[in-house]
């Protein structure tokens, strides 16, 4: 599902639906999100996330809208449940189309002034009021919780601070059409610059949430899309994990990484890696093996970038398969593989 046209909301099938509001929730989100899953459905929904790579802003909202309208009418989600929600939201939208499904997630509620401002990050309510008078950001923070106007308080400059905290004690009563008017302004100013569309890295965000579940489940998943479109998986599997991430790897893991290389193609992948990855490497060699590699590489000629990526691609399959096979542990996999 290449969302490359504009489709119809009401033509998206599940996994579709579930792939777009997963993309847009983030990461942190996603990964919580598909432990719940079966592996038929990770590998449905990952699929589908794979191949997007703009949402138009009106699929967008509609996917977003049933998805947080279904959480609002579920009757065993509490007011805490809600607020937990919308503050996800808030960090995962941007500011305008967090502000629109606020209204899916809080049903009837009432219509406090600036109530929407509460999710939005403190950074970007930053710079929509900084130019505005003292007397307006005062004004503004004095309806927002203490916590985010501190936040907002901390991040705007320092000459003005102790001018809008004072006149925040200082706020009296004002009349509602006022804040109403202020209100809607902010609104208004929330909702300028907004884009036809968002642009997604599917590719990107199925490679990092496999980063983190099991072998067997990638391994499930990348099987399917490799049925369906083999380059598609072999691109993913090349964002999963890269060489410089073999830093991460236990030395007695690496060892045997190192045992399973041959020295030709293990010179050709140290052509553009890091003096980091160099130096572990080096390190976890016997002194004579390490001074003949050293040697090795200096006299070797220029070597075609392709050479070098297909030498390193094969040391990374090669720490996967040895991770299959139970011989090594690379931290990070979705099991609980902490090394005590």
């Amino acid at each position: 599902m290449a969302i490359n046209r504009q489709p119809d909301p009401e033509s998206l099938t599940g996994p579709q639906k579930a792939a777009i509001f997963l993309l847009a929730m983030g990461e942190e989100f996603t990964k919580s999100f598909l432990k719940r899953l079966d592996e038929g459905s990770i590998q449905k929904i990952g699929r589908c996330m794979a191949e997007i790579t703009y949402i138009p802003s009106d699929v967008l909202d509609a996917v977003l809208t049933e998805f947080l309208t279904s959480f609002r009418d579920e009757a065993n989600i509490s007011v805490s449940g809600k607020s937990f929600l919308k503050t996800v939201v808030a960090k995962s939208l941007d500011d305008e189309t967090a502000r629109k499904v606020f209204k899916a997630i809080g049903g009837e509620g009432t219509n406090t002034p600036f109530d929407d401002l509460a999710y939005i990050p403190a950074e970007n309510l930053v710079n929509i009021i900084k130019e505005e008078h003292p007397q307006t950001i005062a004004l503004i923070l004095s309806y927002l919780p203490h916590q985010k106007a501190g936040e907002i308080l901390n991040l705007l400059p320092e000459e003005i601070k102790p001018d809008i905290a004072l006149r925040i004690v200082q706020i009296g009563q004002v009349p509602d059409d006022i804040v109403m008017e202020l209100d809607e302004a902010i609104k208004k100013n929330l909702s300028k610059g907004g884009v036809a569309s968002r642009k997604f890295d599917g590719v990107e965000a199925v490679a990092s949430i496999l980063n983190q579940v099991d072998v067997e489940t990638e391994e499930f998943v990348l099987s399917n899309i490799e049925k369906e479109d083999g380059d598609l998986a072999d691109l993913i599997r090349r964002k999963m994990f890269v060489f410089e991430d073999l830093l991460e790897v236990d030395d007695r893991s690496f060892r045997e990484i190192l045992k399973n290389i041959d020295n030709q193609l293990l010179i050709k992948a140290l052509k553009t890696a890091s003096e980091e990855m160099k130096q572990k490497i080096f390190g976890n060699l016997s002194e004579r093996a390490a001074g003949m590699l050293k040697e090795d590489m200096e006299i070797m000629g220029p070597v075609r970038l392709k050479e070098v990526d297909e030498a390193q691609q094969a040391i990374i399959r090669a720490a996967k398969t040895l991770e299959g096979e139970g011989k090594i542990v690379i931290v990070g996999r979705g099991k609980e593989d902490i090394l005590v």
